[in-house]
């Protein structure tokens, strides 16, 4: 259950950045409500976790998840740079945040 919450968090922080990306290009009500409802939520389901799994490892989980997962959908859908760099950095991300689950 603590992974579950964890994903879910994940994927609502994802919400929040979109959310931030766009109140940054417009100020609206709708964008307001992305990128407070997205993070606001996503700490609650984080916090919920932590009755679950360590917070170390949760909050590390969570937060890999959530980085990797803000620059794929930059790069992908708010044409953000897609260098090689960017990329061996986001499997590194990616890694530890594997290595941290295998080994909790």
């Amino acid at each position: 259950m603590g992974w579950t919450f964890v994903i879910v968090a994940a994927l609502l922080e994802l919400i929040g950045v979109i959310g931030l990306k766009k109140f940054s290009e417009k100020k609206s009500v709708a964008n307001t409500l992305l990128f407070f409802g997205g993070f606001g939520s996503a700490f609650i389901f984080l916090y919920a976790s932590f009755t679950y799994l360590q917070v170390s490892i949760a909050y590390a989980v969570w937060t890999g998840i959530g980085t990797a997962s803000a620059v794929l959908i930059n790069m992908i859908f708010f044409h953000e740079s897609k260098s090689r760099g960017r990329i061996i950095s986001l499997i590194i991300i990616m890694v530890g945040v594997v290595g941290l689950k295998a080994v909790s």
